[in-house]
């Protein structure tokens, strides 16, 4: 979970004014409200490996990449693009905007920030595919995923997560749209974080060349337009 980031602004005034902000919406008798009912049944199962504990872990297309290794993580109040993905995205550092707010990670340490970005995010297949523009910062730590998806994407799509179900719905007009979590990937990236004494123990250069090449590997880069 990430905490901290701007939230309707990176400013202190903008924090506080963000806190007092508090819309309680009803759904009157007798009027239906917009949009399709989304729920989860047991079709949605169909290729997934039960009982698991994986987290979702999808493929978007961010900025026109497909980008692989993407969380989606309902408790980070801010979406992330790792560094070494957005240096393969050749977007210009130039168009970053500072930022005032620090990040922190669950254990509390600070996250050096390179900037903030808002860039447009598409999930789902067509039609049922949706698009939209949101906030990114850009942080310079390692990590075995690429992207976190935070609260701020949710929101923006609607979005409802089940990650039993291995899959995230949001609304397309009167339809639903879905992006389905990859569970082989999701272990992968959960090996990655958990060191073990044979990763402590690659001393020797073939290993530790075939360990890099492993982790670009799993950019999934190919061209302008996969990451």
């Amino acid at each position: 979970m990430i905490i901290g980031g701007a939230t309707d602004g990176d400013s202190h005034r903008s924090r506080k004014a963000h806190s007092r902000q508090l819309k309680v919406y009803g759904v009157s008798r007798g009027r239906p409200t917009e949009g399709p009912i989304i729920g989860f049944r047991p079709q949605d199962l169909e290729g997934i490996e039960v009982p698991h504990d994986d987290a979702l872990v999808i493929r978007a297309t961010i900025a026109n990449y497909d980008i692989a290794r993407v969380f989606v993580d309902t408790g980070s109040l801010v979406n992330i693009i790792f560094k070494r993905a957005f240096d393969q995205m050749q977007i210009d550092e130039a168009d970053l905007q500072p930022m005032a707010t620090s990040l922190f990670g669950f254990t509390g340490n600070e996250v050096q920030l390179l900037g903030q970005i808002t860039l447009a995010i598409s999930m789902g297949e067509e039609p049922l595919r949706r698009t939209r523009r949101v906030p990114f910062i850009i942080v310079d730590a390692p990590s075995t995923y690429n992207v976190i998806l935070g609260r701020p994407t949710l929101s923006a799509f609607s979005v409802v997560v089940s990650t039993y179900h291995q899959k995230m719905k949001f609304p397309v007009g009167n339809q639903v749209g879905e992006a389905r979590g990859d569970q082989q990937t999701s272990r992968r990236c959960y090996m990655d974080m958990v060191p073990t004494e044979a990763k402590k123990n690659r001393r020797v250069q073939g290993a530790e060349i075939h360990a890099v090449q492993e982790a670009s590997s799993a950019m999934n880069f190919e061209g302008k337009e996969s990451l």
